[in-house]
């Protein structure tokens, strides 16, 4: 950075200004709060009120009291390089400032006063024990999941589950045994069992008893907008409750059932089915979402929203520990790590941190857009966007058919009874023997009492067997039938 760069600087996440004149205490609490957050750039010898160029030169004592500031008033120290840079103060003389940048860093800081900060926009926002203990889980520090659930008991736990995952890895004594002796599942304290969130979770008879939102709740939208009110567009609403396995089974089959298929003749004459969504992404976001939401956050369940171009998986907590947006694809990080072990077992999981890397190289590969993240107040979205809709082109050139490669005929073609009927209605331009007039989606959609999205749909699929064909423009063109 310049010194030009510097001082056109907004302070913000990553980036604030201090005078040489600052208090050590005090500039202990931005650099606890960057550490926390994102890490950021302070530039000492700056005044942050006035933006006027102080300088550090001629201040030694002062400056060393701050250069110790990272190490005497962190706890943990936090590691921060220096640079010097060359300026010209306020006075006109030759003077430097101090850029102090600070990691963001895997652990959590307090100030001598055990006081914990978080950098939030251009403040340094003190935690309360809530949004500590959040933090704490965030950064790995702690795990929820080895949480003692407050009034469990061993009879919450359904033992055939157990003793299905115990077959599954292998282990040879009994369900009871297993919990007892591995990942804390059950414990005693002074003569009493605990019970562990992650057990509740994974093995438990109904979870939700003591966790209500520990449920994925999936919402199908009509169109690409999500409106409220006299306007919503909802048309399916479906929650999946049980313990984490069943959860995940449940929502990838019931999501099946809402991917589009698009069947289209190939280059070798052979039918072709393409889906909207690949199977792995959809299974891949799914596990995503139970695996690590942070279940600490009790206010919400995962909620996964279908649009007409798009899935978004709405999940409960920031990016844990140093994952980032930008480097989701090849970091790695769990916030619930027996959780993960587990659904690993049942092959959910296969490499850990190589789901997201996967989904987004299958998707490249075909030309697709990859998923996008970003974390909305302690909700995290991530979009999955359709590979195809009806408003698509599928004539792509490597699934066109030349005219002379094979001419698809209505009684060789595997077509639906709601495919056969629109053909025969393009066809013969009646309905039940009454005249429609010219041909087209709109009164298509009418006539048959088919959804005029449907009807798009099925159009499109018979055009690109070469059934039929779209003539003149887009407001007064029609269907015929390519003879």
């Amino acid at each position: 950075m310049t010194i030009e760069d510097i001082l056109a600087c907004k302070e913000s996440q990553t980036f604030d200004c201090k005078s040489i004149q600052i208090d050590p205490k005090a500039l202990a609490i931005p650099v606890v709060a960057m550490a926390n957050a994102d890490g950021g750039v302070l530039a000492i010898g700056i005044s942050d009120k006035t933006r006027r160029i102080e300088g550090i030169d001629g201040n030694e004592e002062l400056l060393n009291e701050l250069l110790r500031v990272p190490f005497d008033f962190c706890n943990p120290s936090v590691k921060v390089t220096y640079e010097y840079l060359q300026c010209t103060d306020y006075n006109g003389q030759e003077n430097h400032i101090l850029l102090m940048r600070i990691p963001a860093s895997i652990q959590l800081h307090t100030n001598q006063a055990d006081e914990c900060f978080m950098r939030v926009g251009d403040k340094s926002k003190k935690l309360n024990f809530e949004e500590r203990m959040q933090l704490l889980y965030d950064k790995g520090e702690r795990y929820y999941e080895d949480k003692d659930v407050y009034g469990a008991t061993v009879n919450d736990i359904d033992m055939n589950l157990v003793n299905d995952y115990i077959s599954v890895i292998g282990y040879g004594k009994s369900a009871i045994d297993y919990l007892r002796e591995n990942n804390d599942f059950v414990t005693e304290v002074d003569g009493r069992q605990k019970i562990s969130t992650a057990c509740i979770l994974l093995f438990g008879k109904n979870p939700q008893r003591y966790f209500p939102r520990a449920r994925t709740r999936f919402i199908r939208y009509e169109g690409k907008v999500e409106k409220v009110g006299r306007d919503m567009n909802v048309i399916k609403d479906v929650t999946f409750e049980g313990a984490i396995l069943q959860q995940v089974r449940s929502t990838i089959d019931y999501l099946e059932t809402q991917v589009s298929e698009h069947s289209f003749l190939g280059e070798y004459g052979q039918f072709v089915t393409r889906r909207n969504y690949s199977k792995y992404a959809i299974q891949e976001m799914v596990v995503n979402s139970c695996c690590h939401r942070a279940y600490n956050i009790k206010g919400t369940e995962i909620q996964i929203k279908m649009f007409d171009d798009r899935i978004v998986f709405e999940t409960p907590g920031d990016l844990p520990g140093q994952v980032r947006p930008d480097n989701i694809r090849h970091t790695h990080f769990s916030r619930n790590p027996k959780i993960a072990q587990y659904l690993k077992a049942y092959k959910y999981v296969k490499e850990f941190g190589e789901g997201i890397d996967r989904i987004c190289s299958e998707l490249e590969t075909k030309g697709c857009t990859i998923p996008s993240f970003h974390v909305d107040a302690f909700i995290l979205k991530a979009t999955l966007t359709a590979e195809w809709t009806t408003e698509m082109e599928f004539d792509r050139p490597s699934t066109r058919l030349n005219d002379d490669t094979v001419k698809v005929q209505i009684n060789s073609a595997k077509l639906t009874d709601r495919q056969c009927k629109i053909f025969e209605t393009i066809k013969y331009g009646t309905v039940n023997g009454t005249v429609n007039g010219t041909v087209n989606a709109q009164n298509l959609s009418i006539a048959l009492g088919i959804s005029l999205r449907t009807t798009k749909r099925d159009l499109y699929i018979l055009r690109d067997m070469k059934l039929i064909r779209y003539v003149g423009s887009d407001k007064t063109g029609h269907w015929e039938v390519i003879s």
